[in-house]
C-alpha cells in the first residue's frame, strides 16, 4: 500500500545517514526519521511523501535501540543545537566514520584509501569555546511551560527551534559550554528582561537587544562577552557591562557590536569596547592566538590541536617546502606548520581574518608566513609557481569549481584538505581524482552529540 501524508506507520530504523536522520524502509520505500537510532522500533507519522522517499516524525518509541540513552539536556527534544545526545558516544563515532567513508565511496567515486578511526573528543559536553544566543519576541513554549501556563511569550534568549528563523527556545543553560558561561547567560537574561527595553523581533525588525555571544579561552580561562544590539545606545549596555564585570572576574573583554541590518547575523557594522580588551587569547599547542569577537577560531580548542597535528603529520614537511594555505582564516594552520616549512602563503577573503593572522604571527615570532586578503579564486589565478604543498580548509560549501581548476593548473605535489562537510569533500575529491590519489583520511570529532564531523585528507599527485 502506498504511503500517504498523515499515515501512521510502524518502522524499524536500519541505519543513520549524513544529516543525522534515521533510515527505514516500508514496502521498499525509503523513509527518513529524525531523532532515531538504528535498532529503534517506532510508530511514526508521515509528514512528507515524494516519489522515491518519505519523511516521518516519531510518535512513539515502541522498542528502543540498545544504543539509545536518555539525553541529559532538558531542551534536547526541541533544540537544534546538539540533537544526538540520545546516542551512545561510541556509536556516534562509528556512525561518523561511516558517513565519511560512504560519501567518499558514493559521491567521490573513490574506494582505495585508508580511513582511520575517528579521533574522539576529550569532552563530550562543555567543549565549545563559542556560543551564540538569540533574543526574540517570539518565544517557543516547551510543553511543560504550556501545561503550567507560564513563560513570557514575548521574550526569549536562547537557541533556535529547528526549521524556524524567528522562534527561540528560552534556555537557562547549555551543556555544550562551561557552566560559567551559563551563569553569564542567566545574568544577561535577568538584566535585559528587567530593562524595559524591547528585544529584537526577527520578523518585525524592531527592538534593541539582538544577540549574546560568549567566547571562552580554554588555556587562560578568560571570557569575552559580545552584546549585539540594533543601534548604539550607551547607558543600558554600559550598565550591563559594569554588572557583568563586577560579578565575573573571569571576564576579560566586553564588547558591543552594533548591527543595523535586517539579516540574521551577529556581526556588527561597528564594534565598541565596553570594558577590558578587544581580544582574548587562547593556545593551540605551543602557539598563542588572539581572538576577536568576530574572528574564526575552531570551537573545540583541545581537538583543534589534534586536528592541526593531523595536518602536520600528513604534510611531512622538511623545512624546504613552500606551502599555500587556502581559506587560511586567522592563520592557525599556517602558524602551526611554520617551523617545518620554508615559506607559507595564506589566502583568505576576510580582511579582519588576515589582520588577525599577521598579528598572530608577530605574537608567536613567526617570520616565514605572508598573508593575502582577497577572493581565493582571483588570487589563486595570479600564482604561477607550483607550491610543494597546498592546504585547503574551505567553508561547508566546499571549494568553488574555479578554485579546483586553478589547483589543477598549479599541480602541487601534495594536497591536505581539511573538511567540515564530508559531502562537499567527496564532491571536490571527485573533481581532483584524475590527477590526485586519495591516500588517507583522518576523521576528528570536534562536535560531540551532533552528526557533524571534521576530516583531514591527504592527496598525492599522480605521477
Amino acid at each position: 500500500m502506498d504511503i500517504r501524508k498523515g499515515d501512521t506507520i510502524e518502522l524499524t530504523v536500519e541505519k543513520v545517514v549524513y544529516g543525522g536522520r534515521g533510515l527505514a524502509h516500508l514496502k521498499k520505500q525509503a523513509i527518513f526519521v529524525a531523532n532515531t537510532v538504528p535498532g529503534d522500533r517506532i510508530n511514526a507519522k508521515a509528514v512528507r511523501v515524494k516519489k522515491n522517499f518519505a519523511e516521518a516524525r516519531v510518535l512513539e518509541v515502541i522498542e528502543p535501540s540498545p544504543d539509545r540513552i536518555i539525553a541529559p539536556c532538558p531542551y534536547s527534544d526541541y533544540c537544534g543545537g546538539c540533537n544526538w545526545q540520545f546516542i551512545e558516544y561510541e556509536k556516534q563515532l562509528e556512525y561518523k566514520q561511516s558517513f565519511v567513508r560512504d560519501l567518499l565511496n558514493h559521491i567521490g567515486k573513490v574506494t582505495d584509501f585508508q580511513i582511520h578511526h575517528v579521533l574522539p573528543s576529550h569532552q563530550i559536553f562543555g567543549y565549545r569555546n563559542k556560543m551564540e544566543f538569540s533574543f526574540s519576541d517570539k518565544r517557543w513554549l516547551l510543553p511543560k511551560e504550556m501545561d503550567e501556563k507560564r513563560g513570557n511569550k514575548n521574550f526569549a534568549l536562547g537557541l533556535h527551534v529547528p526549521g524556524t528563523f524567528d522562534k527561540i527556545i528560552d534556555i537557562n543553560g547549555c551543556l555544550l559550554q562551561k557552566e560559567k558561561g551559563n551563569e553569564i547567560l542567566r545574568e544577561v537574561k535577568r538584566f535585559v528582561a528587567d530593562s524595559g527595553i524591547p528585544v529584537y523581533g526577527l520578523r518585525s525588525h524592531q527592538g534593541f537587544w539582538r544577540y549574546l555571544m560568549l567566547r571562552h579561552s580554554y588555556a587562560f580561562n578568560e571570557w569575552m562577552v559580545n552584546i549585539v544590539t540594533s543601534e548604539q545606545r550607551d547607558p543600558p549596555v554600559q550598565t550591563l557591562a559594569s554588572i557583568l564585570k563586577g560579578q565575573f572576574k573571569e571576564i576579560a573583554s566586553i564588547v558591543n557590536n552594533i548591527n543595523t541590518r535586517k539579516g540574521g547575523t551577529a556581526v556588527g557594522e561597528q564594534e565598541r569596547i565596553l570594558t577590558g580588551e578587544r581580544n582574548i587569547r587562547d593556545k593551540i599547542g605551543s602557539f598563542t592566538f588572539e581572538i576577536s569577537a568576530n574572528s574564526f577560531f575552531q570551537t573545540n580548542t583541545p581537538m583543534a590541536e589534534r586536528l592541526y597535528q593531523s595536518v602536520k603529520d600528513f604534510a611531512s614537511l622538511t623545512e624546504k617546502e613552500t606551502v599555500l594555505d587556502l581559506y587560511c582564516g586567522t592563520g592557525t594552520v599556517s602558524i602551526f606548520l611554520a617551523p617545518q616549512a620554508l615559506r607559507i602563503i595564506g589566502v583568505d577573503i576576510s580582511d579582519n581574518a588576515i589582520a588577525d593572522a599577521k598579528r598572530n604571527c608577530l605574537l608567536n615570532g613567526i617570520d616565514n608566513c605572508e598573508f593575502l586578503s582577497g577572493d581565493v579564486r582571483m588570487l589563486l589565478s595570479q600564482f604561477n609557481s607550483k607550491p610543494d604543498l597546498l592546504v585547503t580548509d574551505p567553508p561547508r560549501t566546499g571549494m568553488h569549481r574555479k578554485v579546483i581548476e586553478q589547483i589543477l593548473r598549479l599541480l602541487p605535489d601534495r594536497i591536505i584538505y581539511i573538511s567540515c562537510n564530508p559531502a562537499t569533500l567527496a564532491r571536490d575529491i571527485a573533481l581532483l581524482k584524475d590527477r590526485y590519489k586519495l591516500e588517507e583520511v583522518q576523521p576528528i570529532d570536534l562536535f560531540p552529540n551532533t552528526y557533524h564531523i571534521e576530516s583531514v585528507v591527504r592527496l598525492e599527485r599522480v605521477q
